[in-house]
């Protein structure tokens, strides 16, 4: 098991930032890749960003570039998200996810291929 804690979530206005942190303990060792997902109310969840668990690969969400940074401090073993430019829109609860090193070693934004997941935080942007 992987357990993951997010944490740095809250309410912000219109272009303001916040920096979401992902801490994984457990079976780090099984860790491929560490991704943000986000679900906001009425909506399917959505992927946002993900960076290997060296920190030295990374995908994003089109959507999301420009305004999103993961991150990773291996000292730590926490996955970062800065978000920067808050939009309303970008309210939802987002969600930390681990890939498992023996479902494939690749970067990926299909919710399905993650194993491990927080239990979220909430980011509100308000207008």
């Amino acid at each position: 098991q992987v357990p993951l804690v997010e944490s740095g979530g809250g309410l912000v206005q219109a272009g303001g930032s916040l920096r979401l942190s992902c801490a994984a303990t457990g079976r780090t060792d099984s860790v491929y890749a560490l991704g943000w997902f986000r679900q906001a109310p009425g909506k399917e969840r959505e992927f946002v960003a993900v960076i290997s668990w060296s920190g030295g690969s990374t995908l994003y969400a089109d959507s999301m570039k420009g305004r999103f940074t993961i991150s990773k401090d291996n000292a730590k073993n926490t996955a970062y998200l800065q978000m920067n430019s808050l939009k309303p829109e970008d309210t939802a609860v987002y969600y930390c996810a681990a890939t498992d090193r023996a479902r494939g070693r690749i970067l990926t934004a299909d919710k399905a291929r993650y194993g491990y997941w927080g239990q979220g935080t909430q980011v509100t942007v308000s207008s």
